[in-house]
């Protein structure tokens, strides 16, 4: 059965009938075309497919359409802002925070959920914020120095 659902995508009123039980992800690459947002385990665990719901950062292989409807999503695509990179997507090129990519969009989110809820985080504080992001090519390291670089460019209102 498909229901009407709205919600705000990436700043914009977004409304879609479909099944309310398919998943964010799906509807978000499938029917909405945002491509940013990966298929990565199906299972919640590696966070390729991690989008901001509400501000808090969710695995949107596992939230059901019907757990969105009335919410405010960002996708990767809603970091940049007129053309321009966030300072996360910036700092992940300068860092080479991203080998092969993929799980870049879920890390970047993952990251600028963390950023929104704690704006100068330690070392800890990002190592434990991105523990649930997998990436295979091993950049951690490169990832924490990319958050860590951003937050101080966002702290000095660097665009």
């Amino acid at each position: 059965m498909k229901d009407t659902f709205q919600f705000t995508l990436n700043g914009k009123p977004t409304g879609l009938k479909a099944d309310g039980r398919r998943m964010l992800l799906w509807v978000l690459r499938t029917d909405l075309g945002l491509t940013g947002t990966k298929f990565g385990c199906g299972e919640g665990f590696c966070g390729a497919c991690t989008v901001l719901l509400n501000g808090e950062p969710v695995r949107s292989c596992q939230t059901p359409l019907d757990s969105v409807d009335g919410a405010r999503i960002v996708t990767v695509e809603g970091l940049s802002q007129n053309g321009d990179l966030h300072p996360l997507q910036k700092a992940f090129m300068a860092h080479d925070a991203m080998q092969c990519g993929y799980c870049s969009s879920g890390m970047l989110m993952s990251a600028y959920g963390l950023l929104l809820k704690n704006p100068q985080p330690t070392r800890a504080e990002v190592v434990d914020g991105m523990d649930g992001n997998l990436c295979r090519c091993g950049t951690y390291t490169r990832i924490i120095e990319a958050v860590e670089a951003a937050a101080r460019d966002m702290k000095a209102g660097k665009k």
